[in-house]
């Protein structure tokens, strides 16, 4: 290695100001803008904070504010669970005598039939605004969460979920006379809408045998109290205040349960929020996005993408925080059609969890992500007696379907009882130490996290003649769906992936934290476990003797390569090889059967090999096709242009993240270890930028392209430590600002905390 010569640069204020002249808020093109109000709920503008969330629409001709708040829950036990045949053991047994019909009549059939555990919707505020005259605009403004709409008549309104309480305001002027509105509880009692729109909407909310709720009507307050099952109940309080011409109103929703701690009831919220007024509040609310904002920003040329990735950024921001509880399939935009939410609004753990966090990492959101981890640690206890009682071992596992609690809600077993859902969740665990360097989060949560995990494996794997291990049943999202033919007596690529990944894992933080014998003892067993089953012509099989020859959805059998990095491109030839066939399979055998986080995921795929074309044909593709005008995934294509054959539209979050994901991956990647700037972009972007991503290893960059070329580049160190970048000059006229060392085109660079280094070309 030879020491290269190095230039002090002047600091430059185009690339080290000032963390307020770095803000690039969301550009205005990126708002929601429309001439008309929505007339269904899933198209509804959406507001929220992490536990409150509101959809603004019209129906029957009123303004409608659906009210929703995440802990809202239905938390009956799902039927059978505590029966005795709830055993891995006695699945195994009913797989082998070809009766699995009654595992499927036992544990899959429940969740169908029954209404709960299930997310429960709130209420709804309704303002009559037929005197209003025609709406001239609504929207939604990125860089402040706050929606406007405008009336021909001269009546304006504004509406925002405060960002750091548990409070909701509205606010009309212009007003020629006392506004009319109503609180309305949802459906329990009375039938709902019919919900024939395509929505995979669940059964009748009135399944759920809720008495009718209690409605309080006092001056300036509305007051309504529902009781739901085992003791759950919760309020909604709104108040109002009239002056000329104006109208606010403040409305909160708080929840209680036997044995939940106690928090102060919607009304005491509501009260103290109107002492606060109106614009106090949203001063503090606009103080938090706008802190949000300055994290990290993106600039491409590609006017959908770029919309797109800022919209997602806002939900990511409005659906997390607040001590919320993790981003659920719909978070905190449940259905309002009187039915129960696609799916029942639940924890998808195979899959939707865990996608909804991926662009939380490099975009330098790790406050919004660390939820999701605190929500697994505080149900540790409930997971472990999980484990303990389903598959009768020790270690982790988690329940791959979840209540708002953690327990187990069933469904199809293969995935809603998975043996390798834990490892993927703990890829999480392994991404905030990566990301944030805090050796004390990995001393007391990621490694012991993992450690569990791996001991589960370890005691639940059996070994065979070979001294080989594998899985007494294995399967692969959601390959041949919930029959019999799903489970394989052999570990499918998917499952392998998972294993293969937290032995390696395990190894690696125990050597981190000087645990030489435990790094010993898991590398140990990680060479006990087979290598990946492929196919010389298509790359990933699902399972040997069964290679991807159909369009799916999942693109389970690959997660060694996305998102684990097991198989990587970076590893040299051989990798490289399984990667091209393999996508190359997918590409051959087409999209027939993908939903949109198919599309989403295609692009965080082609954006690890560097096509940057490819990524963003996928990309654009899920934000074309699959959203509805809010944004909002559905699922289905509904352009139906044949993108595939799903054309329905229920509503689910993971596809808008992963996309997020997706354009980060290619603006920036470390995965393997080694920086790369604008790794997957199309040639045809000639001006390019983000600020302050974030690396593995704790690094801050920001990087510009300009006329095709790349022109500037900081790196801020925020843990200290060695950086290693790929260099992506294509010439020696450059200047760095720290001494380096360039090893086979690799800048490595030594840092300490809280240095800055740049590069100028």
């Amino acid at each position: 290695m030879k020491l290269q010569a190095f230039s002090l640069l002047l600091i430059l204020s185009v690339i080290s100001c000032t963390s307020e002249k770095r803000i690039n808020l969301p550009p205005d093109s990126v708002n929601l803008n429309f001439t008309d109000l929505s007339k269904t709920w899933d198209e509804g503008i959406p507001l929220g904070n992490g536990m409150l969330g509101a959809l603004i629409w019209e129906k029957d001709g009123k303004l409608r504010f659906s009210l929703d708040r995440a802990d809202l829950w239905d938390l009956r036990p799902m039927e059978n669970l505590d029966k005795p045949e709830w055993r891995f053991s006695w699945v195994k047994e009913q797989w082998e005598k070809n009766t699995y019909q009654n595992v499927q009549q036992m544990f899959d059939a429940p969740y169908d039939r029954n209404p709960a555990p299930s997310k429960i919707p709130g209420g709804a505020i309704e303002i009559n605004t037929s005197s209003f005259g025609k709406v001239i605009s609504a929207g939604l403004d990125l860089e402040t969460a706050v929606c406007d709409i405008n009336w021909d008549s001269g009546i304006a309104m504004q509406a925002f979920i405060n960002a750091e309480k548990t409070s909701g305001w509205i606010r009309f002027s212009g007003l020629e006379s006392n506004l009319a509105f109503d609180l309305l509880p949802p459906a329990y009692t009375v039938p709902g809408d019919s919900a024939n729109d395509n929505s995979h909407s669940g059964q009748d909310l009135r399944l759920l045998g809720y008495p009718p709720g209690e409605m309080w009507v006092e001056q300036n307050h509305f007051m309504y109290i529902q009781e739901g099952w085992g003791g759950f109940r919760y309020q909604i309080s709104l108040r109002h205040k009239e002056e000329k011409g104006t109208t606010e109103i403040c409305w909160s929703i708080s929840s209680e349960f036997p044995g939940w701690e106690k928090k102060d009831p919607a009304s005491d919220q509501t009260a103290l929020s109107m002492k606060e007024g109106f614009s106090e509040e949203l001063n503090l609310h606009k103080e938090w996005w706008h802190n949000y904002w300055s994290k990290s920003s993106v600039s491409v040329p590609d006017t959908v993408l770029l919309k797109q990735w800022y919209l997602e950024m806002y939900k990511l921001g409005a659906a997390t925080g607040n001590g919320a509880p993790p981003i659920s399939l719909q978070a905190i935009w449940t259905a309002d059609n009187g039915k129960l939410p696609p799916w029942k609004g639940d924890f998808h753990h195979d899959l939707n969890t865990q996608l909804s966090y991926w662009p939380a990492y490099s975009s330098n959101h790790m406050d919004q992500e660390q939820g999701f981890i605190d929500w697994l640690q505080k149900n540790r206890s409930e997971f472990e007696r999980y484990t303990q009682n389903y598959y009768q071992v020790k270690g982790l596992n988690v329940p791959g379907v979840t209540t708002l609690t953690g327990q187990p809600m069933g469904g199809w077993i293969q995935y809603s009882f998975g043996p390798t859902v834990s490892a993927w969740l703990g890829h999480h665990f392994y991404m905030h130490w990566r990301y944030t360097m805090d050796r004390n989060f990995l001393e007391k949560e990621a490694y012991p996290w993992i450690r569990d995990v791996a001991q589960f494996l370890d005691e639940l794997s059996v070994k065979e003649a070979d001294g080989k291990r594998k899985l007494p049943l294995s399967s692969s999202p959601e390959i041949f769906n919930n029959s019999r033919q799903a489970w394989f007596d052999q570990t499918t690529n998917f499952d392998l992936g998972l294993i293969r990944w937290t032995f390696d894992k395990a190894s690696e933080l125990a050597s981190e934290l000087g645990k030489t014998n435990e790094a010993k003892k898991w590398k140990e067993i990680l060479s006990q476990w087979p290598d990946y089953d492929i196919d010389a012509e298509t790359g990933f099989t699902f399972i040997k003797g069964i290679p991807y020859n159909e369009s799916h959805r999942h693109f389970s059998h690959l997660i060694a390569f996305h998102p684990l990095g097991n198989v990587d491109w970076s590893k040299g030839k051989t990798d490289q090889e399984i990667i091209k066939s393999t996508i190359k399979t997918l590409d051959r055998i087409g999209p027939d059967w993908w939903c949109g986080y198919s599309y989403s995921w295609l692009g965080n795929i082609k954006a690890r090999v560097f096509d940057g074309k490819g990524a963003s044909e996928a990309l654009k593709t899920f934000s074309q096709c699959f959203c509805l005008k809010n944004s909002f995934h559905v699922n289905g294509d509904q352009t139906k242009s044949g993108k595939s054959k799903f054309v329905y539209r229920p509503f689910t979050l993971e596809g808008n993240f992963a996309f997020a994901s997706g354009l980060q991956e290619m603006l920036l990647q470390s995965h393997s270890g080694v920086i790369r700037i604008f790794p997957a972009i199309p040639d045809t972007w000639k001006e390019v930028s983000f600020n302050r991503m974030r690396t593995e290893g704790a690094f801050l960059v920001s990087a510009k392209i300009e006329k095709g070329e790349i022109r500037q580049i900081e790196i801020e160190s925020e843990k200290g430590g060695e950086f290693r970048l790929f260099n992506p000059f294509f010439s020696e006229e450059y200047t760095v600002s720290s001494p380096y060392e360039l090893n086979n085109n690799i800048f490595i660079i030594k840092t300490e905390p809280g240095q800055k280094i740049n590069f100028e070309k």
